[in-house]
């Protein structure tokens, strides 16, 4: 007997060029079955066409084969489990600090939007590219962003990937090699917004991201600082930088730098320096 195929899933390319096409003219929408990496594409065809390839474009790729986190971190990703896409355009901010909080801004308000009445929001924003869930299991992993440029001439070319988990997927049954936590299994946007899928999810944060980035072009990452502090998830607690040395996170400061109180007083730290994780308790959890 046969395996019944799975649908195709709709996605709304059209109903996001519309919304998109009136602030970024010529912007497009592509939507591939499978591909390596999506950020990759583009630089690909930016590399080899440089200024013809500039046009802004939102490339969706239904699976990857070999999707690409922060320092060359894979990420797993099977069609409608995960909503995985690159927004390539070209931008030329004063200061590139801080990108990558903004487009985690941008998602998170747009996947969960809390008002003064909401209290403390569930998506959270793990410095600095990552989005959380937090609920009764913890803290879990819920998206991540790659912001990758390459430049042509005086040209600069933006591809900002993100890859958001949809649908909860059940982690393998075998225990774990080493550890003595059994893993937490991966956060899913369907925790919080049920029967969502991976085309909806994308028609919720296409239109705003683009507008979010447009906005960090002009001005910068100061009008997002407020926002991000809003759901800062390690503002006050303990983090251990990659290097060892431990501290107090603060916030950020105006171009997105984490800012750690240490032994050896207040540290900027920015992506290119250092990974921040939290420290771990003699419980062995997260503090």
């Amino acid at each position: 007997m046969s395996t019944p195929s799975t649908p195709p899933i709709r996605w709304p390319a059209e109903a996001i060029w519309e919304a998109v096409t009136p602030v970024l003219p010529g912007f497009t929408v592509e939507v591939l079955p499978t591909i390596d990496s999506s950020n990759s594409e583009l630089m690909r065809r930016f590399r080899a066409a440089g200024p013809t390839a500039a046009e802004a474009v939102l490339l969706v790729a239904e699976q990857q084969t070999a999707g690409r986190g922060r320092m060359g971190r894979h990420w797993q990703s099977r069609a409608g489990d995960s909503l995985t896409f690159s927004l390539g355009m070209a931008l030329q901010p004063a200061d590139w600090s801080g990108l990558s909080l903004a487009v985690g801004i941008s998602i998170a308000e747009s996947l969960q939007p809390v008002g003064p009445q909401d209290g403390q929001p569930r998506i959270r924003l793990k410095w600095p590219n990552d989005l959380w869930l937090i609920d009764t299991q913890g803290e879990r992993k819920l998206a991540g962003i790659l912001v990758e440029t390459a430049s042509w001439g005086e040209l600069r070319y933006v591809v900002i990937g993100v890859g958001l988990n949809v649908r909860a997927l059940a982690l393998d049954a075998a225990p774990a090699a080493a550890g003595p936590l059994p893993a937490l299994p991966p956060a899913a946007l369907q925790d919080i917004l049920p029967g969502v899928d991976v085309a909806q999810a994308l028609q919720l944060v296409a239109a705003p991201l683009v507008q979010a980035v447009q906005a960090f072009g002009l001005f910068g990452f100061a009008p997002f600082q407020a926002r991000f502090a809003a759901r800062d998830a390690l503002d006050g607690r303990a983090v251990q930088l990659s290097d060892g040395t431990e501290g107090v996170a603060h916030g950020v400061g105006e171009y997105g730098a984490l800012l750690v109180h240490t032994a050896a007083g207040m540290k900027e730290i920015t992506s290119s320096e250092v990974s921040v994780r939290p420290v771990l308790q003699a419980s062995g959890r997260p503090c």
